[in-house]
């Protein structure tokens, strides 16, 4: 990955879309070296989606619980997460260092649906509790790219 490459996947992040004409008037790369730099950059998986952001908000899942996971499993740490992420309404799962083994991020709709997920956790085998937390209001939800400056980014990602 190089400058370019860097350029363009931070201004598809502030940009929200990989249109190659918005991009080439963010950047002035050219739009065919856009096209050319997008394929490889899918085909090297760094770019896997075409980015069609919902807002889960005004579709209905506008709740957010953050739950440990305490477990007791057998096998490796994948394969538990995988079944962690059976339960419907989970997006995210974080296996940690310290007290908490896992930390799993949920979208859904309702308390009820949180009942729900709480109840799908315990009967899942090796857990051995949870801990949850609401997420009374999103401050921000940002891509990581946005975080970064394009000093910093092209400092610690484009070869020399």
């Amino acid at each position: 990955m190089d400058e370019r490459d860097v350029r363009l996947l931070k201004a598809i992040s502030e940009l929200e879309t990989g249109s190659p004409e918005r991009l080439h008037e963010a950047t002035g790369i050219p739009v065919s070296t856009i096209h050319y730099r997008l394929s490889n950059l899918r085909e090297e998986g760094i770019i896997t989606n075409d980015r069609y952001d919902v807002d889960l908000e005004e579709l209905g899942l506008g709740v957010t619980v953050l739950v440990e996971v305490h477990a007791d499993y057998q096998g490796s740490y994948e394969s538990f997460a995988d079944r962690l992420l059976t339960v419907e309404g989970v997006t995210n799962v974080y296996f940690t260092m310290g007290e908490t083994d896992f930390i799993v991020v949920a979208r859904l709709s309702s308390s009820e649906m949180v009942e729900r997920l709480i109840a799908e956790f315990e009967q899942l085998e090796g857990v051995e509790r949870t801990d949850s937390t609401f997420v009374i209001s999103a401050i921000e939800e940002r891509d990581a790219l946005q975080s970064y400056s394009l000093e910093t980014l092209l400092e610690e990602l484009a070869d020399e």
